[in-house]
């Protein structure tokens, strides 16, 4: 077909643009080759961008390796920034070692791979390779069970049959010293044995009613960087009812936080210029943390003028009445050194924590301390809520800085010198106890460490001291060994290695009335202080067990002085306190802001700092509370410990039917519980 149309040239001076002859119309339309309408400058531009972009990912990599060479340079062999990465692991550094042997096992098998490709492992068809069948790995694994069988009946269990048998001799001693305590304190409440004041001790014969009768009295508060608790301490005591000339409170601040020390200044000078004889102190060196702080307090010159101090900690709030119910025993008592109060917790019901630590410390206080107080006048200082008298702690060497259980070694220094205790159980001084398990862990940590500590350090006092033979045996035996070595020894032992092995090897089980009838007797004995805590009687049970763990390991340390034994970690608080506590307190503030002023004397200067204070205080930041976790090693070694008791339970003869029932029942009411706290 004759093409239709004239030819036409389309010529174009600008050398920018190249020339396309178009012959006939239908000739625009036909494909054309890609490179012929490319401009010579374009492919050059584009030439240059993609080797400036190769030139930029080789210097990206060049980058990288060499940042890593230096790095590498830098950690091996300058060994710089090592330290300061170890400090940051902390906790963390199990995880680590874990990938270190992950990482060396892996290198392990890669060379195993290498090896075996080089001598034709991996090829099927080579002759001299031998492939086990399924057979032949049965039959390898049925000897191995085989030979494992005899040994382990041989071997392995009689060695644990006899340490179960010693760990069930000393569980056995310790369940009845706690039966005996417990028959003590039902004693005590049938013959309603109880220290009694006898008459009105303060009863004057002067018409006008002067306050000679009155003692004078020193209450101490020692605190350190405590900023949720410091206020409704303060405010607490210094509404005491006790003639304002006869009472002089110390705050004895150790915070390091410049900020917290202004807060506390701040109210310390709120009630001073109500009238109250308050002083404020704070040393520069925080030595000897607890005894430290104490022990500066009391080599002050005006202390010579007062007969008893009152020490309380920076959670605790006393009422008004707390003197006037303590110092009076001490009347016509010249042997009585220390007048000891038990603590009521604000924030016992908070979480499933709280309530477990309540079961223990109201058996502690109700049967612990009171039997002792009455039967042998003495038990271990609590540390605050106590009245001392100044000449018991002179007389005893005053408090030391060679234990973090301070209240406990001024405690046997005191009785080892002849002096009494009386423990009042229906005085009682509002506190509270760790909401979060990090807090409790430490704290446990530190009472059961510091009294292995202290063993060490009195037990030459105690061999050569004048005291009754009997008494040497009770501290000796009963308050060290047994309640402070032993319990944490055979509990750890018994419930948290020898009863899990006992899933592996059936051979060494132990007893049903070792696992389940004894042990839940003892608990039905430590929750009869607090009966409103029996629905988590098997929790309790469990949780004991697994701190059991702690408790060895502090044990251990103070025990044999390693590094952990002196460590002092400040309890964390929520400052708490009870609605009409609250209530009550905020009463008589409002009374007396009403009723004082600050003093028409005061320099323009001591107001400029008041109102500094006051701004610094009502601008401190607000605490979050942070959100209560059980780390998960207790969590599964609890959930281990009841595997095997319901294991030895269901193999043991006779039907354990109603046991495992009331266990699901209590599971049940504790897993409401914790939802029901989650929701709130």
């Amino acid at each position: 077909m004759a093409p239709k149309g004239t030819p036409v040239v389309v010529k174009i001076d600008n050398p920018s643009y190249s020339v396309v002859e178009i012959d006939d119309p239908d000739a625009a339309f036909k494909p054309m080759e890609k490179t012929r309408g490319k401009n010579p400058k374009q492919v050059t531009w584009v030439l240059l961008l993609k080797a400036h972009r190769a030139v930029g990912r080789v210097a990206w990599i060049a980058t990288i390796f060499w940042d890593l060479l230096g790095t590498i340079k830098r950690r091996l062999i300058f060994r710089q920034d090592v330290v300061m990465a170890t400090e940051k692991l902390g906790k963390g550094k199990l995880l680590f070692a874990a990938i270190k042997a992950f990482l060396l096992t892996s290198l392990a098998i890669l060379s195993f791979e290498v090896v075996a490709y080089f001598n034709g492992w991996h090829c099927f068809q080579n002759p001299s390779l031998h492939i086990p069948s399924d057979d032949d790995i049965q039959g390898l694994l049925h000897l191995i069970y085989v030979t494992w069988l005899p040994f382990r009946a041989d071997y392995i269990a009689p060695l644990i049959q006899a340490l179960s048998k010693f760990c069930v001799a000393l569980f056995l001693v310790q369940s009845a010293d706690r039966f005996m305590l417990s028959l003590g304190c039902f004693w005590i409440k049938y013959k309603k044995i109880k220290p009694r004041i006898e008459g009105d001790p303060f009863e004057s014969g002067d018409v006008e009613g002067c306050s000679y009768e009155y003692p004078m009295v020193l209450v101490q508060i020692p605190m350190c960087n405590e900023r949720e608790v410091y206020e409704q301490s303060i405010s607490a005591v210094c509404q005491l009812d006790w003639p304002k000339d006869r009472l002089l409170i110390q705050v004895l601040d150790d915070s390091n936080d410049e900020s917290i020390r202004y807060l506390i200044k701040a109210e310390v000078a709120t009630w001073s210029q109500r009238g109250i004889n308050i002083i404020y102190r704070h040393r520069l060196e925080r030595t000897g943390y607890k005894a430290g702080n104490l022990k500066s307090a009391m080599s002050c010159e005006y202390v010579k003028a007062y007969e008893f101090v009152a020490i309380f900690d920076a959670d605790f709030q006393p009422s008004p009445k707390f003197l006037k119910q303590t110092v009076p025993h001490f009347k016509d008592n010249p042997e009585l050194g220390l007048v000891q109060a038990r603590s009521a917790f604000v924030n016992k019901d908070e979480n499933l924590l709280t309530r477990l630590q309540n079961i223990n410390l109201c058996f502690h206080f109700e049967v612990e301390q009171q039997v002792n107080g009455v039967f042998l006048n003495f038990f271990g200082f609590n540390g605050t809520a106590g009245v001392w008298r100044i000449k018991a702690l002179e007389e005893s060497g005053g408090w030391l800085e060679r234990t973090t259980v301070e209240d406990m070694d001024i405690a046997i220094r005191a009785h080892l010198n002849g002096w009494k205790f009386i423990f009042l159980n229906d005085v009682k001084v509002l506190c509270e106890v760790p909401e979060s398990y990090e807090a409790y862990r430490k704290q446990q940590h530190r009472w059961h460490s510091g009294p292995m500590q202290l063993f060490r350090l009195c037990l030459p006092a105690i061999l050569t001291s004048k005291i009754a033979i009997w008494k040497k045996a009770n501290l000796i035996l009963l308050f060290f060994l047994l309640r402070k070595l032993i319990l944490p020894f055979y509990s750890f032992t018994l419930f948290c290695i020898i009863l899990p092995l006992t899933l592996f090897v059936p051979e060494a089980e132990l007893p049903v009335w070792v696992i389940c009838y004894v042990p839940v007797f003892m608990s039905f004995l430590n929750i009869l202080p607090s009966p409103k805590s029996f629905p988590f009687i098997v929790p309790y049970l469990l949780f004991e067990n697994t701190m059991s763990v702690t408790k060895f390991n502090a044990m251990v340390s103070g025990l044999f002085q390693l590094g952990s034994s002196n460590e002092w970690v400040v309890t964390k608080k929520a400052g708490r306190s009870s609605e009409s506590d609250l209530v009550a307190a905020t009463e008589r503030e409002s009374k007396i802001t009403n009723q004082q002023h600050i003093p028409r004397g005061a320099s323009q200067s001591e107001f400029t700092e008041y109102n500094e204070l006051k701004e610094q205080k009502e601008a401190a930041p607000i605490r979050i509370k942070k959100v209560n976790k059980i780390y998960r090693k207790e969590l599964t070694l609890a959930f281990l410990l009841l595997a095997a008791s319901v294991r030895s339970l269901l193999s043991a003869q006779g039907v354990h039917f109603y046991f495992l029932l009331f266990q699901g029942v209590t599971f049940l009411l504790v897993g409401l519980d914790l939802i029901g706290e989650q929701m709130s």
